[in-house]
């Protein structure tokens, strides 16, 4: 761990902090911290800026809500920047967008960029749009028990996989199932971030669990 005297500051007092979201990984905003609004995020556990435009300290979600809860603060090896992960209370962006960084500029024809919430957003959609001979449309029409027979069905092509020791064959039936259950997700109206919740609770528990083990 370094402090805060570490850091390099520039002429203006300022270093940018680029505020990540802790779930999806993506790049919420780019944002300035003075070292007194710095003091006040870690005490707080909220992000807290200099406004640049304003001249003043700027708590994030102080007047709309959407508080940023800090999950940690990593300094680059220059020490003059940081990266500010964060569990968020709503939008990040003053235009009400989940990230600031929403006007696409380039996108290779020959790369793509894949991600859960993607492709959480892309089954929601075939949802509420209905497209025509779209498989995951078909499952939504067809209902819950139909999603429910899918997910036992491909669970037991990974067991059959997995037993054989075909390690090619297990990735792409985990893949299989891992699509169906996020069908359900989608279905039953459970989101990524309430896995991440769940998941991250019980590290904190296993985690106190074994610290028990060691000490006895």
């Amino acid at each position: 761990m370094i402090n805060i005297d570490e850091l390099k500051f520039d002429e203006k007092g300022l270093i940018p902090a680029i505020v990540v979201d802790a779930v999806t990984k993506r790049v919420l905003t780019l944002a300035y911290m003075n070292r007194e609004s710095l003091e006040i995020s870690i005490e707080k556990g909220l992000t807290c800026f200099w406004s640049r435009s304003r001249q003043e300290l700027w708590l994030k979600g102080e007047t709309s809500g959407n508080y940023q809860h800090i999950v940690s603060i990593t300094a680059d090896c220059d020490k003059d920047a940081l990266t500010v992960v964060v569990e968020r209370d709503g939008p990040a962006c003053h235009l009400g967008t989940d990230s600031c960084f929403e006007n696409a500029l380039y996108q290779s024809e020959d790369r793509h960029e894949f991600s859960y919430e993607g492709l959480m957003n892309l089954i929601e959609g075939r949802k509420t749009e209905q497209k025509e001979g779209s498989y995951t449309t078909y499952l939504f029409q067809k209902g819950l028990d139909k999603i429910l027979k899918k997910i036992g069905e491909e669970s037991t092509e990974v067991i059959i996989a997995a037993k054989a020791e075909d390690r090619n064959e297990t990735v792409y039936e985990i893949a299989d199932l891992a699509y169906h259950v996020m069908v359900l997700m989608i279905e039953a109206g459970i989101s990524l971030e309430d896995i991440h919740k769940e998941l991250a609770s019980r590290h904190v528990i296993d985690h106190k669990v074994k610290q028990e083990k060691m000490t006895k």
